[in-house]
């Protein structure tokens, strides 16, 4: 699924990523660890297209993102990322936040993106909240709206990046139970 060969990312004179190499194939899940400014988001990022290598190919089903000729936007509904700080949008319902990628990106109909938000919600236990404001949530559940808003494009792979450092010590269990229900669905993701 994908291949990186080669990766350089540098900040000023900051060397960040150095030459990484890495496969990784569909439905594996990969646990990127390291020390804090190692480069593990940077990576994730970069997965994204979120930063600009340096040098470095990133191959996505043999297909090298950095191309000028490909469609990211067509990438990244098939590549979701969840960031730690959730990036939710905070004037809109749960049941909103899930529903406008779907309706903006993959020109679903409203009613479709309802019924597909509302299984994902279910997933992540938070069904009952479809009304409910983001605000109004913990950080826990926020996280876990971030995730079924994810799910809701249809992802091939989740990107998480650092997907409990923001929470409580007791939401943190709730996130890594649904990171495990996930890991039974076949869902690529990159930790």
């Amino acid at each position: 699924q994908f291949k990186l060969v080669d990766l350089h990312k540098s900040y000023q004179n900051q060397a960040v990523l150095k030459g990484i190499n890495l496969e990784i194939n569909q439905g594996e899940i990969v646990s990127i660890i390291g020390s804090s400014g190692s480069g593990k988001s940077t990576l994730l990022r970069c997965l994204n297209q979120l930063e600009e290598l340096n040098s470095g190919q990133i191959l996505y089903y043999g297909t090298n993102i950095i191309d000028k000729s490909f469609n990211i936007n067509q990438y990244r509904s098939k590549v979701s990322m969840i960031f730690q700080n959730f990036n939710l949008f905070s004037h809109l319902s749960v049941l909103q936040n899930c529903i406008i990628g779907q309706m903006e990106v993959l020109h679903r109909t409203q009613k479709e993106s309802i019924q597909i938000a509302l299984k994902n919600l279910k997933l992540v236990g938070l069904e009952q909240f479809a009304n409910a404001n983001v605000n109004h949530l913990s950080g826990g559940q926020q996280q876990r709206v971030a995730i079924a808003r994810a799910l809701s494009m249809n992802p091939d792979v989740l990107l998480l990046d650092e997907p409990t450092s923001a929470l409580d010590p007791q939401m943190v269990d709730e996130v890594l139970d649904v990171i495990q229900k996930l890991a039974k669905l076949g869902i690529t993701m990159i930790i």
